[in-house]
């Protein structure tokens, strides 16, 4: 099994108890050599998906930057618990894809920069 197999289980696994940030292998941190070794093509309606996890990324991001410089600040977390609501919504729709090899890579490279940045 290689690291990518390895971390996509481990990911899977962890998938059920939350959505947020996984684990990646040197294959994904490697990012645009990764990318050149494995096309990743995805379908319509799997960028769409992408497309809207990205901004919830985004909006992700943004709050735990706060949450680090200002932990009490009731707005954010506010925002911090309606994110983590959001982010329920996404996980059946997310498991049926993880199932798709390109998707999964996509994926890993996608929440790099989540990771990159909390």
């Amino acid at each position: 099994m290689d690291g990518y197999d390895e971390n996509r289980r481990r990911f899977l696994t962890k998938l059920g108890l939350t959505l947020g940030v996984t684990l990646t292998g040197n294959d994904i941190l490697q990012g645009s050599n990764a990318t050149a070794a494995h096309p990743l093509v995805i379908t319509a309606e799997q960028e769409a998906f992408m497309l809207n996890y990205e901004r919830w990324m985004d909006d992700f991001i943004e709050v735990i930057k706060i949450k680090k410089n200002e932990p009490d600040n009731l707005e954010n977390n506010k925002k911090i618990v309606a994110l983590s609501d959001e982010a329920k919504l996404f996980q059946h729709q997310l498991t049926e894809y993880m199932l798709d090899d390109n998707f999964a890579r996509y994926y890993m490279v996608a929440t790099e920069r989540m990771t990159l940045s909390i």
